[in-house]
This record gives C-alpha cells, structure tokens and sequence, in this order.
C-alpha cells in the first residue's frame, strides 16, 4: 500500500494552526481517504493569540480563553507535542524531541515528510545586559503573562505589608523596557488593574507607584505612525507613567534599573518586551537566511531554491509585492513586517499552495497592503491607524477589540471572550493573586516536611 502524503507543519501558532485548519479543509477528501496525512508540531498543544496577553494579565479575560486547543480545532490532523531540534532537506526528515522521549532517554524521533511548512515564530530577543537573565520577566506566553499578574499584585502586598521605605519603594516600581506592542500595552494594562485594585490597600495612594516605560528610540508605537505615537506619550505622561524616548538600559544588577540617562530605580519588577528574534530552529535548518536569520522565501511561500519547503509569518522574509519596486533593479524588494495581519493572511495562501503542490497545481502569489494597526492603551483608551484614517480614546479602543475579536480563532473562543467582556462590565475587577499556582507542591512539601496535618483527622 502507499504511504500517504505527509505535510509536517512545524509550530502551532498563528501560521501554523491556520495553515493546518485550512489544509484540513483543502484536503477533505484525501485526509478522509488517507492519501494525505498532516502533522502539527509544537512544544505546546495549544496556540496562543498574542494580541490579548496584555488583557489577560489585566485579568479582563481568562487565561484559557486566550489559548485554542489544537487537538480541538484540528481533528483530522496528527498533533505531536514536542520540539523540531533539526531538519535535513536534502533526506526530507526532521528530528523531534517529545517529553516522553526525554522521560524514556529514547533520544528523538525521526519523521519524514513530504512537504515541510516552516512556522516556529520567533523567541524574545535579549541583550547583554548584566542582571536581565536574572531579574527580567517576559511577555510573550500566556504562562508570563499570568505570572506577571501575580507577581504585580504580590508586589501590592509586600509594600502593604512592609515598614521598610526602601522595600515599600522598589516594591511599588515597575520598569518596562520596550515601546512596541507588547511592552506599552502591557504596561498600560497592568497599571490600570494596579490603580484599581490598590483603593483596596488603606495605605497605598495612586501617587506612591512609579511605572517606568524605557524606549531606545525617540517613540512608541512606531507602526500607528508618529502622530499617534506622540499622542500615545501624552496620554500614558498624563497617568504619571514615566517615559522615557531614547534611553537604554544599562543593567539591571542587585535589582536596580540603571538607565543610560543616569537614572537609577531600585525595583522588584523589570518586563523586557524589547522585540523578538527569529527562532533558533532555522539556524539548524541549513536553509538560506537573510541577515536578520529569517527564511529566505518567494511571494509563493517556498524557501528560496528549496523544494517542498515552505514558511511565512515571524520565520519568513516575504517580499511585498504591494509596495513600490526597488530603484535599482539589483536591490530586493521590500519584506512583509512579520506582523500578525500578515502572518494569517499569509497562512491562507500557504495552505492553498502547499495543497496545490500535493495535487499538482499552480501556485499563487501573496499579496497584501499592510491595512493598518490598533493598540490599547488600557481600559477604554487607545490608538488606531486604519485606512489611512486616524482615531484616538474610546473609538480606537472598541476598534481594537472588535478587530482582535473577529481574529480570533473558533467560534467559541470569540463567544467566550465577548461574554467575559459583558461580565466584566458589569461587575468588578478581580484582584487575586494566585502566585501559588506557580509552585502548586509547596504546600504539600511544606506538611510532609514538618509533619504539619489536617486539624481535623
């Protein structure tokens, strides 16, 4: 009999889910028939939309409603969760390492393919800086951005609870460093959810917090423009959010945030959210890179003189077709912003490519102009350039929640999120802190330790 077809997506993202949700809707009748079989891989079973981290962390939405189960959404796939560790084109096989191959010191798995879609998305990228492996917390899991919730508000208690003026101080300081999406609206978010929650505290005032935002530019927000992005300053300046355009940070030693202006905050919470770098996977591939480490790729998808290779979203360097022709005929084109607009609308036309390759059919390029960006500024406050047209407040921030609403996978994560949205309306804020999730066995370990026991028995 014949082996079937195998297309291995690697990655369960953004690019990854869609394009293993739209091939499992391209490929009806092969799956069915089993001539076509299409496996996911990735370290979670899950896919995670981004965008709605920050209000997750603000707690105006339930951590399991921002993740989508991939075995849920994809039925008629294969979902393996582990890692790919490595890829030989040439043979068309892929190592994989899966939690039970490391229980069982079974070493990795070894799975061909037939064609191969790149899509592992991109890892936070660090710099150098002394004291940040230590001290610095991410924001680009929903595991961080719950984490950090409950770290902020565990921070409330201990300047709450504390005489010392110099815990009470650092305790209360929360720095930031990048201006991009994820570090302005998480911050703006985290300080909203802080400010509310400390009329709780008898002795913590508005005034008693400093929130630090530190850009190494001269403005955030770059992709809603610099009008905007210079609104957005205002508006965070005007919350006694202390900005700070082309300051670096120098380190971070002993819990202390020394700014290349000078400026010194001791601080128990730094978030570094100062961009992202392509995953350490495509390295390992041996396939052709461009100079920030992404892969070289055709406005088809493929891998630039690679065949039965494919990738978009963070992994891949698409150039623009909508945007104007270089000059000088030697000079490439300009790339697609690894945003996710591109990233799902990329995902389509992958899916429908890889497709016609199985079936051996044409291909199609992508194409698309970018329609603009929308950011949050926290509850009910925002900045959106859409089309050309600007808004700012209110309408900016229903926009951005009506359009990451409708980008949300599944009908039921979408009825799910709006439902949270009406409940949260109309009543008030959690303030919680559920710190000990992070070490669930403390307790246990506590009583077996010292012979602690239920009063009880």
């Amino acid at each position: 009999m014949k082996e079937p077809a195998r297309i291995l997506v690697v990655g369960g993202g953004y690019v990854g889910m869609y394009t293993a949700l739209r091939l499992q809707r391209k490929l009806k009748q092969e799956l069915r028939q089993g001539s076509v079989e299409v496996v996911v891989v990735d370290p979670e079973p899950y896919m995670t939309y981004q965008p709605f981290l920050p209000e997750a962390a603000a707690g105006s939405i339930s951590p399991r409603h921002v993740v989508v189960p991939l075995r849920r959404v994809l039925p008629q796939c294969q979902v393996i969760v582990g890692e790919v560790t490595a890829v030989d084109p040439a043979a068309r096989t892929a190592a994989i390492t899966t939690p039970a191959a490391e229980e069982s010191d079974a070493g990795h798995l070894e799975v061909a393919y037939d064609e191969l879609v790149l899509a592992p998305g991109s890892v936070s990228r660090t710099l150098p800086v002394p004291g940040l492996a230590e001290t610095g917390i991410g924001f680009k899991t929903v595991e961080e951005a719950i984490g950090l919730r409950n770290h902020v508000l565990e921070q409330l208690d201990i300047a709450s609870s504390t005489r010392d003026p110099a815990v009470r101080d650092a305790a209360l300081t929360f720095v930031f460093v990048g201006g991009g999406y994820a570090g302005v609206e998480a911050l703006a978010e985290l300080e909203d959810m802080a400010r509310y929650s400390i009329r709780y505290y008898h002795n913590i005032k508005p005034e008693d917090m400093k929130w630090i935002l530190v850009e190494a530019t001269d403005r955030i927000l770059p992709e809603v423009g610099e009008a905007l992005g210079r609104y957005a300053v205002r508006e965070l300046r005007a919350r006694n959010i202390d900005v700070r355009l082309r300051t670096r940070l120098d380190s971070c030693e002993n819990r202390v945030a020394q700014l290349s202006d000078g400026a010194r905050f001791p601080n128990r919470t730094l978030v570094w959210t100062a961009g992202v770098k392509p995953h350490p996977l495509l390295a390992a591939t041996g396939l052709p890179l461009t100079d920030h480490g992404r892969l070289r790729c055709t406005a088809a998808l493929q891998v630039h003189g690679v065949e039965h290779a494919w990738s978009a979203g963070d992994a891949a360097a698409v150039p623009d077709l909508t945007a104007e022709p270089p000059a000088d005929p030697d000079d490439l084109r300009k790339e697609c912003a690894p945003n996710a607009q591109h990233a799902v609308r990329q995902a389509k036309v992958l899916a429908e490519n890889v497709a016609a390759a199985v079936r051996g059919g044409p291909l199609v390029d992508y194409a698309h102009k970018n329609a603009g960006s929308v950011a949050s500024l926290g509850l009910h406050k925002g900045v959106a350039h859409v089309y050309g047209r600007k808004l700012r407040g209110y309408p900016a921030w229903f926009l951005h929640r009506a359009y990451h609403l409708s980008r949300m996978p599944t009908f039921n994560r979408k009825a799910r999120v709006l439902a949270e949205w009406i409940l949260a309306g109309l009543f008030k804020r959690e303030i919680v802190s559920l710190g000990s999730l992070e070490n669930p066995r403390a307790e246990f370990a506590l009583a077996a330790d010292t012979g602690r026991h239920n009063e009880a028995s």
